[in-house]
């Protein structure tokens, strides 16, 4: 009785495996002699490593394609690492992919063509035939995915390859919305490179009068860099310690730099925003300018700040009151307004706050009743007055308010 065995979906007779076993050293080499007849990025001559590796993995190949005929449970591990690893040499070898998968293609006839023979001279039923090419078709496809996946594995982790791939990680983990988590992983494990649960962005600007930093910036290896775009930014797992703030600083030191928050991975874009408006904010005075901003101290400022234009219209509603008084006296009503929402309205702590004498404060706590009334007294309202107040902090006035409606440009005459 026949036994047969499955061979990657073809139902195939274990006597196959006898019947083409004897043909594979001469198998082996018109293949190989083929391929390099066929493709003019193999014609060059097989001595040493290079031909060695060619001919051990079209041999392992065939080896392993009748050994699964005759025992369907024999190992594809050894071959599969063969032609893993012979595709990451084709690629350093400098050739392209498409030399790369042409080479399978013609493997795959070359072995076709051959059996065809073998079975007409043993006398082989059509159908036996008709899986056998299933088979063979089939099992080369496996070995070309596994050859494709070495080669770009050794694409992605050469020198410049390995640096494009680590940034567009950095653009996937920071795109809005987030890219998939499945797609991210896989990138992070073609590049080497662990998935944090948390991680802190870094917004990068160069200082003033620095000019272009040319010398490549040596980074610890877990951090994400793209440093050339319009709006550097660097990706730090988990939190960023002064240890490691230290050797980003030693790293770029010609660059002013905001750490957001630690957050978790699918937030680091929003993170990173905010870090970008503290060092606006920093730019313009509103938080201290300092070389390292860090963000997370300062995020009620951020907050209050997210939306100017909105802040201003609050601020202009809330100081129209204002719009009578000279300079001086507005400076002094908002030194005052600080004062009182600062001590809850305590007239001995604000003449300390202040540094004047109590009836001075009740005088100028008539002036703000004067001017404000009963918004003073107005929770909702009261408290949109202190984030107008916050947003700019003691020693940097509030913007003056406009004190004349805007004049539009009359319309040009019609000739």
């Amino acid at each position: 009785m026949t036994v047969e065995y499955r061979v990657d979906g073809g139902v195939l007779p274990r006597r196959l495996a006898d019947v083409l076993r004897p043909e594979l050293a001469s198998l082996a080499t018109e293949i190989v002699d083929e391929i390099r007849a066929k493709i003019p990025a193999y014609a060059r001559p097989l001595d040493g490593p290079y031909g060695k590796s060619i001919r051990a993995g079209v041999q392992h190949a065939l080896n392993l394609f009748i050994e699964q005929i005759a025992n369907p449970d024999t190992s594809a591990q050894k071959c599969y690492e063969v032609h893993h690893k012979l595709g990451q040499n084709e690629m350093r070898e400098g050739r392209s992919l498409d030399d790369l998968q042409a080479a399978y293609r013609v493997g795959a006839r070359v072995s076709w063509r051959r059996m065809m023979r073998v079975g007409k001279r043993n006398g082989l039923s059509s159908s036996v035939m008709s899986q056998l090419a299933d088979a063979v078709f089939a099992y080369m496809d496996k070995l070309a995915s596994v050859a494709l996946d070495g080669y770009l594995e050794a694409k992605a982790t050469s020198a410049g390859a390995l640096e494009t791939w680590r940034r567009r990680l950095l653009g996937m983990i920071l795109q809005t919305p987030p890219a998939p988590t499945v797609a991210i992983a896989e990138l992070a494990q073609l590049i080497g490179w662990t998935v944090p649960e948390h991680a802190s962005p870094i917004a990068v600007q160069t200082l003033p009068g620095t000019g272009h930093n040319q010398r490549k910036p040596t980074l610890d290896g877990d951090v994400l860099a793209d440093l050339d775009g319009i709006e550097p930014r660097l990706l730090v797992p988990g939190v960023v310690t002064e240890a490691r703030l230290a050797r980003i600083r030693a790293a770029l030191p010609a660059c002013r730099l905001s750490v957001g928050p630690c957050v978790r991975l699918d937030a680091v874009a929003h993170a990173l925003r905010w870090a970008r408006k503290a060092l606006s904010l920093a730019q313009h005075g509103v938080i201290a300018d300092r070389q390292v901003v860090r963000c997370e101290q300062h995020l009620s400022t951020v907050l209050v700040h997210s939306d100017d234009r909105l802040l201003e219209t609050l601020r202009d509603r809330l100081m129209a009151p204002l719009r009578g008084l000279t300079v001086k006296q507005r400076e002094r009503t908002l030194e005052t307004l600080r004062a009182w929402l600062d001590t809850r309205g305590s007239v001995q702590d604000m003449a300390g706050q202040l540094g004047v004498h109590p009836q001075t404060v009740r005088y100028r706590m008539r002036q703000l009743d004067l001017s404000f009334g009963d918004l003073l007294h107005d929770p909702d309202q009261r408290f949109e007055l202190e984030l107008v107040l916050r947003a700019a902090p003691p020693g940097r006035p509030l913007p003056r308010t406009p004190t004349a409606d805007v004049v539009l440009p009359t319309p040009r005459e019609r000739r």
